[in-house]
């Protein structure tokens, strides 16, 4: 096993529905590739079972070198698994700042009694972390609205502080769920520049499910392709793009030239 994310035969089945059905799969060190298909496919509960939020009926899950089968998301995400989500999941109420902030706590070592007595080593830690958020925040675009409620930014802006939250937990994998959803031709345009920086300056993998084909097109350098639940091709974006049993699947009209 050579990728850095290995998945053999993973299933998943509640009671007599089988929502991920065998899937194999292997993502290289650096490698940006699409989960697609459509709705009901089982793409989300891929992503589920990946980060720990459910435990495969069947299969292994292996990252990095180590089987992280069935364990607690906290000890995948402290692996190095970030994720994004279909319906975003900010802290309204909290600024902008302090929703990437959160993700940073794990690694902050002091003692809680050390927090409260300000010691030096639980000074240096907050310092660290705080500058580390003001750098992702610049890295998002987001950093003239540290202080504003992450409830009242646009839509796009909110999508960019997720992905910063998800940085902020230093993933060598991002799982990144429709990020483009709802996002009009000019922020879904910003925010596949913002990826592929992103992958770059960080050194990132990307595991990427998305319906907005000028997305998947776009970036992706590999593609797998589910129908309930079951492998139905492999290959480039544009292998998929002329592959009649995606087409008829999937695509359809959303065919691109």
């Amino acid at each position: 096993m050579n990728g850095l994310l290995t998945i053999e035969r993973l299933t998943m089945e509640f009671g007599g529905l089988t929502a991920v059905n065998e899937l194999s799969l292997e993502l290289a060190p650096g490698e940006l590739m699409g989960l697609i298909g459509p709705n009901g496919a089982g793409k989300t509960t891929v992503f589920n079972m990946v980060t720990g939020s459910l435990a495969p009926t069947r299969g292994k899950i292996v990252f990095d070198g180590k089987e992280i089968t069935g364990r607690k998301p906290h000890k995948i995400t402290a692996q190095g698994i970030a994720r994004t989500f279909q319906n975003i999941r900010l802290f309204n109420d909290l600024t902008v700042f302090e929703n990437v902030m959160v993700s940073f706590h794990y690694q902050i070592r002091s003692s809680f009694l050390g927090g409260i007595l300000g010691l030096p080593r639980y000074r240096r830690e907050a310092k660290s972390a705080r500058d580390s958020a003001t750098h992702l925040l610049e890295q998002v675009r987001l950093a003239e609205l540290a202080g504003e409620k992450a409830g009242r930014l646009p839509y796009g802006q909110q999508r960019r502080l997720e992905i910063a939250r998800a940085l902020a937990t230093r993933p060598k994998l991002i799982l990144l769920d429709e990020p483009a959803a709802g996002m009009n031709p000019a922020e879904t345009e910003s925010l596949i520049d913002l990826i592929l920086r992103l992958k770059g300056d960080y050194g990132l993998t990307v595991l990427l499910i998305e319906h907005d084909m000028t997305v998947v097109m776009g970036i992706c350098e590999r593609l797998t392709v589910l129908d309930y639940g079951h492998t139905i091709a492999e290959g480039t974006p544009e292998e998929i793009q002329n592959n009649e049993r995606v087409i008829q699947a999937y695509l359809g009209e959303r065919r691109l030239a």
